[in-house]
């Protein structure tokens, strides 16, 4: 499948296909470009949009697009709630100091963006720290 997103990747849109290469499409590809083209570019491709305005997998009552992603696809791994609560809270600037790690995510994510302006680079770097993440989160009970 074909996925795409915003330009310029940040919490919530690197979490996003971490989640859909490890747990949904191990095969997806992933398009990054200006949110105005997102939705033109979805119907042209037959890709699914995630991360951007007016999208089902976006933000919704309340949740990120991360915690939209495991709501449709049905995930239970108690792991994955616990990072979507994580990733949720760095993502959501008023919910910020909601969960103990979420600032710290939230700062390694910036300096990520700032060492790798390329979005699939960017990504990429992150996916370690994102299974490093996971990991961790399967310790917890």
């Amino acid at each position: 499948m074909l996925w795409i997103t915003r330009a310029h990747v940040h919490v919530d849109r690197v979490a996003c296909p971490w989640l859909v290469k490890r747990f949904i499409d191990s095969d997806a590809e992933f398009l990054y470009m200006a949110a105005s083209l997102v939705d033109e570019t979805a119907k042209e491709t037959g890709g699914i949009p995630f991360d951007a305005p007016g999208v089902e997998l976006g933000h919704h009552d309340g949740k990120c697009s991360f915690e939209a992603l495991i709501g449709k696809y049905e995930l239970k791994d108690p792991a994955l709630l616990r990072m979507a609560r994580i990733i949720h809270c760095a993502d959501i600037a008023d919910e910020i100091d909601k969960d103990p790690i979420a600032r710290g995510l939230e700062a390694i994510a910036e300096g990520f963006r700032l060492r790798y302006i390329d979005d699939e680079e960017n990504v990429a770097m992150q996916s370690e720290m994102y299974d490093a993440l996971y990991a961790w989160c399967k310790t917890q009970k």
